[in-house]
């Protein structure tokens, strides 16, 4: 008896009872449910999807897209999404009506295509996992949800029924003049249905920040504090949290061998502790060394996604130094490819709080104690300064980059919103919080150094082993954040971001032009307490 391929595919695989009817998606050619990582990998073989590399990652293009596309993301307005979201350039308005003639093209556009499906959760913690389904038409991409996202039982996937659906169709483009978007690309977002539509883009990263941005504004109502940050944990169980935008450090900094991962990029705070809402890591791999950054080099093994790495066609070598396709390169795995990962990923209260910034104007402390309400200021704040090389488009001189809760692109509500949630956090559970900065002392860049790692790991270890907890400090001059006076494993003097310049007068005015930008950027917080205001750097 022959047997229809077609049948083994829809019935073989452990598809869930509640089908891809229930999202409107009908006449499709063959949905394949749930396939493992293998199963994966050799369907985008078939596929010519991409390319085995030595080591065995697979070695994606993403095409004219390597990286997200704020200016194409949209969040459909409705009486749910009215007066809860933060509207503006981060959370641009779409109608329900654009929206549901755009779904009806995406289902039309299903039509006759194979489809993978991938079901998974995100939250590690049971009491506010999310249930969701990837319907995706490339098998990379359903893999890279496969290492990205938290993976249910294996016997139970028949039983999953999706709180929230990521429908993805690169070659499905939107028609702007009929679909209220700004290009043939977009994600749309849209609370009261519960469904994501990514297309026109091949880049995987919008599935995860599209779910990222999900939780940002569910878990708020629940009391729970999201948060863009990595997490790990001491021996003792001590849980840290470490903010940061790009190029301060955030990723080499949490993958301490010392410590154990709980995640590398996005958490949730809740009155059980603190858990990793993914199931995987997406790193950036760009000049990544096995010396510099060994935990992620270990990681890059079969099962491995790699998105536009460059690679020898005959040797399949990896040159992880090449921007010729583009700066952002990543590498997509899931979280137990890290050596002494904590799997499931959830910790205890954290007990302490790292900001990390980048400040190459040399003016900020190498690290200094803030105040719940100091803390808050900065979160809100979220600064670093970037310099050529960091980002293309950059001149010579630094660039101030404010970025709320170190995470702005992901926000649905209002920053005020997460910013009181952390503040809540920190005084209900004692935490510490430090701001350390890991970019310049004795002046600006090109006149000054950049701070040692070796003197950022000894500050880190003496704040996370509670060696600076009795050391005293004094407020500094301009940010009034307390700077501590010693500290072990650094000289002295590095503590001191004034008397490391040679020329004092010239560290005042650039600690009070730093100290103007911050007052100006928060100018656009008109609703927050008044003595998170007040902590407000000024001479």
């Amino acid at each position: 008896m022959l047997i229809d391929q077609k049948q083994i595919a829809n019935a073989g695989i452990r598809p869930s009872r509640h089908g891809l009817e229930q999202h409107g998606i009908r006449n499709i050619n063959i949905a394949y449910w749930n396939l493992g990582t293998a199963q994966l990998l050799e369907h985008a073989i078939q596929r010519r999807e991409g390319s085995f590399a030595s080591g065995g990652s697979f070695v994606v293009r993403t095409g004219q897209f390597t990286g997200r596309s704020p200016k194409d993301k949209f969040v459909v307005r409705d009486e749910i999404t009215d007066p809860t979201v933060q509207w503006g350039a981060v959370n641009q308005p779409i109608s329900e009506s654009h929206f549901d003639r755009l779904y009806s093209k995406m289902m039309a556009f299903w039509q006759g295509h194979d489809v993978y499906v991938q079901d998974c959760f995100v939250g590690a913690d049971p009491a506010y996992t999310l249930p969701i389904r990837v319907v995706s038409q490339l098998a990379w991409h359903t893999l890279f949800a496969r290492q990205l996202f938290i993976r249910p039982d294996p016997a139970k996937t028949g039983d999953h029924s999706p709180e929230f659906t990521i429908l993805f169709a690169p070659d499905f483009q939107a028609s702007p003049a009929e679909d209220g978007t700004n290009s043939e690309t977009c994600i749309v977002l849209n609370f009261k249905k519960r469904v994501v539509l990514i297309c026109g883009t091949s880049y995987a990263g919008e599935m995860k920040k599209s779910a990222f941005t999900i939780m940002n504004y569910l878990l708020p109502g629940r009391g729970v504090f999201p948060m863009h940050c990595s997490a790990n944990v001491g021996d003792a169980g001590d849980v840290a949290l470490f903010f940061g935008l790009s190029g301060t450090g955030k990723t080499t900094l949490s993958a301490d061998p010392s410590r154990r991962l709980i995640g590398d990029d996005e958490h949730a705070w809740s009155d059980h502790g603190v858990f990793n809402l993914e199931g995987g890591c997406y790193a950036k791999c760009i000049r990544l060394s096995q010396e510099q950054e060994p935990q992620i080099w270990n990681a890059i093994r079969f099962g491995t996604v790699l998105e536009n790495v460059a690679m020898d066609s005959e040797t399949r070598l990896l040159d992880f130094n090449s921007e010729d396709v583009t700066e952002n390169t990543r590498a997509a795995y899931p979280l137990r490819f890290i050596d002494g990962a904590v799997i499931p990923s959830v910790g205890g209260h954290p007990s302490n709080v790292i900001f990390l910034t980048a400040d190459a104007f040399g003016v900020l402390p190498p690290i200094s104690k803030l105040t719940p309400e100091q803390a808050m200021y900065h979160f809100l704040s979220g600064y670093t300064a970037k310099v050529a090389g960091t980002e293309r488009g950059l001149g010579k001189e630094p660039e101030a980059t404010f970025s709320a809760c170190f995470g702005a692109p992901f926000l649905p509500r209002p920053a005020a919103t997460y910013a009181s949630l952390l503040g809540e956090k920190l005084r209900r559970h004692s935490a510490h919080c430090w701001l350390v900065n890991t970019g310049w002392v004795g002046g600006p860049f090109g006149v000054g150094e950049r701070m040692k790692l070796r003197y950022t790991r000894a500050m880190l270890n003496a704040a996370l082993s509670g060696a600076l907890k009795d050391v005293p400090a004094e407020p500094h001059s301009v940010f009034k954040v307390g700077v501590p006076k010693t500290c072990p494993g650094v000289p002295a003097q590095f503590l001191d971001a004034r008397g490391m310049w040679a020329d004092k007068t010239a560290y005042d005015k650039a600690a009070n032009d730093l100290s103007n930008r911050f007052n100006k950027n928060f100018e656009k917080f008109s609703n927050v307490a008044m003595e998170v205001a007040r902590a407000a750097p000024g001479g």
